[in-house]
């Protein structure tokens, strides 16, 4: 469910706080580059309006998809300003605040809502070790440092760090996160999540990052996705939700099953694995759908190409996703 528009947003700084989301699409969206590694803000433009048109209920930038982790703190700022451009108040703009430990997170959380972001996601602390205390109390100092609500980012594969179920209910019910992005892949953790939080009332919005199994995630308690694949199917994931809305499983299951076998773009590359091949994949299938300009990744890696590219393009194909010309490879 969307929340309503906020006219004040402009990217020029904090503007009139919007009511935290309460479920829905949320597209994590890619960074386009150009080939020399700059912000390509015309492709930006249009995967934003892309899925604006698509019904999106909000916009993620600088997350996992969004390579919070390759990005400078100025390329970081732009991306939320153009972001919030774009959106031009239609839907909230969610902005990543990935850094290691609690100061930098400050800054970042401080430059995001300088940039006009409406909400901030945070992972736990990473590369020094934590435990739940520093943990609990790195997301209490975010709390009572922001203006915009904060979103916890439950990502142990890149963080090393699972967050506790109960400390997140209890966060909520303080007051200090609006929500959770679940990305950790523990199912029976989630469904821990979602039992206490309805038991407490629902003080916590939850969101799942597995593209494959939102189906799911629905019935074990989440009210929304956040799903990196959106970029490239952005209808596709409407329609589930509205379809979960209105209690249509067969529908919802339909199309998830119709949305994981289109996820096996991002496990065609040969040149690549991991990050590389999920992101990579994303953004050559919108390189191919005439989105953005270039399929361009951030250094260290490169972008696919050759039979990579061949892969994507066949499965895109088979679900017919392909414009009826293609574009010209750059």
């Amino acid at each position: 469910m969307t929340t309503s528009a906020n006219p004040g947003s402009t990217g020029t700084g904090p503007a009139t706080p919007r009511p935290p989301l309460t479920g829905g699409v949320v597209p994590p969206l890619v960074t386009p580059l150009t080939t020399d590694r700059t912000l390509d803000v015309p492709s930006f433009e249009r995967l934003i309006g892309r899925l604006l048109a698509a019904g999106v209920d909000g916009l993620f930038v600088l997350g996992s998809t969004g390579e919070a982790a390759f990005c400078t703190d100025e390329l970081r700022a732009r991306v939320i300003r153009e972001a919030v451009r774009a959106a031009a108040g239609r839907v909230p703009v969610l902005a990543g605040v990935i850094d290691t430990q609690t100061g930098r997170v400050l800054r970042q959380l401080d430059a995001a809502q300088e940039a006009g972001a409406d909400a901030v996601v945070a992972t736990a602390p990473f590369y020094a070790v934590t435990h739940t205390p520093q943990i609990r109390r790195h997301f209490e100092i975010l709390g009572e440092r922001a203006d915009v609500p904060v979103y916890a980012y439950d990502i142990p594969l890149c963080v090393h760090t699972k967050l506790d179920p109960d400390m997140l209910v209890e966060l909520g019910l303080g007051g200090v996160l609006a929500g959770v992005k679940d990305s950790s892949g523990d199912d029976i953790s989630f469904r821990r999540l979602a039992l206490r939080n309805r038991a407490e009332g629902g003080p916590l919005t939850l969101f799942t990052g597995h593209e494959v199994v939102v189906d799911g995630a629905y019935l074990a308690g989440a009210e929304g996705v956040v799903p990196g694949l959106a970029n490239v199917d952005p209808d596709g994931y409407v329609r589930m939700h509205a379809a979960f809305r209105r209690g249509d499983w067969a529908a919802v299951r339909t199309e998830q099953d119709r949305l994981a076998a289109l996820m096996e773009i991002t496990r065609t590359a040969s040149s690549v694995t991991g990050w590389g091949a999920g992101v990579g994949a994303f953004k050559t299938a919108l390189m191919l759908q005439g989105v953005i300009a270039h399929n361009q990744l951030p250094e260290p890696f490169e972008a696919l190409d050759g039979d990579d590219v061949e892969a994507v393009k066949a499965i895109l194909g088979t679900a017919g996703l392909l414009p009826p010309s293609l574009p010209p490879l750059p």
